[in-house]
């Protein structure tokens, strides 16, 4: 899907920009390619620099509730400095590599809900216009779609998925928000646990699984957050199943391997434009993220209802991918 949009700030005959990406997803850490298509105005122009900036709808917790906002967590300047001529074309191909923290956006081809995107900003005769944004799939790492069949293996069920403005502290988070994947419990351990939240941290040399479970309380006894995090290699070969329900019965069988409110950073939650929500991301007291809208997927979707990952069973819920990529600049570039 592209959008072509007028460069509303330079007004009527202006250049329009046209970004088409590679139409395969990317991985975590690989390299994103396309063209920047221009079309020349009524007049010429000087191109001062084309900059491609990745996007994330992300969520924030704060003292006054939940929010949403945009998320800028790359830049790139793939091109500028030439005249563009009155209606001429121009093309600037580009290659990037995404931080190997990229959310993954897909699992086997379907949609999880993480809305991601490439936006283009475009820098002429001393104006800035964010002239085009288009979406970014990502789909996982062989080590991560491994690690979510074992689960699926287990008999836990996907529910859903979202991006959290924050840091998991004693970690090695880069980018200002993690990836959860919450997954219902299996048969076999939904006597002690509501659910559990599935990060993955990934970085050249490997990923840092992070496990949050909500254990159920006693009659007596309220429920409590566990955490637990492990080191898994690029190219691993082990018994995933047996890896990671070792990984559930250590989550199960002992507190947090550190406090659950102290994994967790602060700071103002967004700062790009179209922030809604103001204050720091805590997670002092219990948190459950639970399904917002567009952070879980159809019945069937990612696979898992259909036995591709071994069991798991999606949840239902509106998808609004497209209402993201066709409402986040608020008028932004339109006069």
């Amino acid at each position: 899907m592209v959008f072509k949009r007028l460069l509303g700030s330079l007004g009527v005959g202006a250049p329009t920009v046209d970004t088409v990406l590679q139409p395969d997803p990317v991985l975590p850490g690989g390299t994103l390619t396309g063209q920047v298509h221009l079309k020349g105005g009524q007049a010429d122009f000087d191109i001062e620099h084309i900059t491609l900036e990745l996007v994330a709808r992300v969520e924030a917790e704060h003292e006054d509730g939940e929010s949403e906002g945009v998320v800028v967590f790359d830049r790139f300047t793939v091109g500028g400095g030439f005249r563009l001529g009155a209606e001429a074309s121009h093309s600037v191909p580009f290659d990037v590599t995404l931080p190997w923290e990229t959310p993954i956006t897909e699992l086997y081809g379907q949609p999880l809900g993480i809305v991601l995107g490439v936006r283009t900003e475009l820098a002429v005769a001393g104006a800035k216009d964010k002239g085009d944004l288009d979406p970014l799939t990502v789909t996982a790492l062989p080590v991560q779609e491994a690690v979510l069949e074992a689960f699926g293996q287990l008999g836990f069920g996907f529910r859903s998925a979202d991006l959290e403005y924050g840091h998991i502290g004693g970690t090695g988070q880069r980018l200002p928000f993690y990836q959860e994947i919450e997954l219902a419990p299996a048969p076999q351990y939904a006597h002690q646990l509501n659910e559990i939240e599935v990060t993955f941290l990934t970085g050249p040399g490997g990923l840092e699984v992070v496990l949050e479970g909500d254990k159920r309380g006693g009659f007596l006894s309220p429920g409590q957050d566990a955490v637990t995090r492990f080191a898994v290699g690029h190219h691993d070969a082990r018994d995933w199943a047996a890896e990671v329900d070792g990984w559930v019965r250590q989550l199960v069988e002992h507190r947090a391997t550190y406090g659950v409110g102290a994994a967790y950073g602060h700071g103002a939650p967004f700062t790009d434009h179209g922030q809604h929500g103001h204050g720091g991301h805590h997670h002092d007291e219990h948190h459950r993220s639970g399904p917002g809208a567009g952070t879980a997927i159809a019945a069937g979707a990612a696979g898992l209802a259909v036995g591709v990952v071994g069991g798991m069973v999606a949840a239902e819920v509106v998808d609004e991918v497209g209402d993201f990529f066709e409402g986040d600049d608020e008028g932004e570039g339109e006069d």
